[in-house]
């Protein structure tokens, strides 16, 4: 009857959506340490496995196996962005801030390769994305590294027009390099290549961070 009070339906459903929210969590856990345990072509079965329920429960919290790849390369995306942002925090200087940044995404690599080659491999996909998570993750890194090339130029009254080219550029070397790396059966330590990747993209980006000189009248 309308007289009667109703049961809040919202405080339900909020805490339905709540309650799946994290689930959903607690599914792209187990499938991270799924892919860790089996490789990068790890298998819903064995993700299954690893979540201690069986594919028809993953099913009922996304939709199909892109929605869980989406899901884990969403939650390395979370993780490089925060790294990174305390990698820049804790810089004294524009070559600090860069050799943290290259540090964060190249320990990331070697944290958990299996991860990182089932982000960059798209097992799950069966068809094209509109928007890439691989380039997801390039970007963040991309935008990161600019926002810190622009804010040590303009300190430096230097220009910075070409900060976001230059960044991209940046995170294009450290990938190819950090993929080459992982890959290779005798790759040097991790900070041996940090170290040679911040000499090699320092030397170029010194020279554009120095101030730009006055005209002589």
């Amino acid at each position: 009857m309308d007289g009667q009070p109703k049961e809040p339906r919202d405080g339900r459903r909020t805490r339905w959506d709540e309650h799946r929210r994290r689930r959903r969590e607690e599914l792209v856990t187990a499938a991270l340490r799924a892919i860790t345990a089996k490789g990068a072509g790890v298998g819903m079965d064995e993700v299954a496995a690893a979540a201690g329920t069986s594919k028809t429960v993953l099913y009922r919290h996304f939709a199909d196996k892109e929605e869980l790849y989406l899901a884990v390369a969403d939650r390395v995306n979370s993780r490089i962005l925060r790294e990174l942002g305390e990698a820049v925090a804790a810089s004294a200087n524009p070559r600090q801030a860069l050799s943290g940044i290259i540090a964060a995404y190249v320990q990331l690599v070697e944290a958990d390769p299996e991860v990182y080659r089932f982000v960059v491999s798209h097992p799950f996909l069966e068809r094209p994305l509109t928007s890439d998570p691989v380039q997801r993750i390039s970007a963040t890194v991309a935008d990161e590294t600019a926002r810190t090339i622009t804010a040590h130029l303009r300190v430096g009254g230097a220009r910075d027009s070409s900060a976001d080219a230059l960044a991209h550029g940046l995170v294009a070397l450290i990938r190819t390099a950090a993929d080459r790396w992982i890959s290779s059966p005798d790759r040097v330590p991790a900070a041996t290549l940090v170290s040679d990747l911040t000499h090699l993209a320092w030397g170029g980006l010194s020279t554009v961070l120095a101030p730009v000189p006055e005209e002589v009248p």
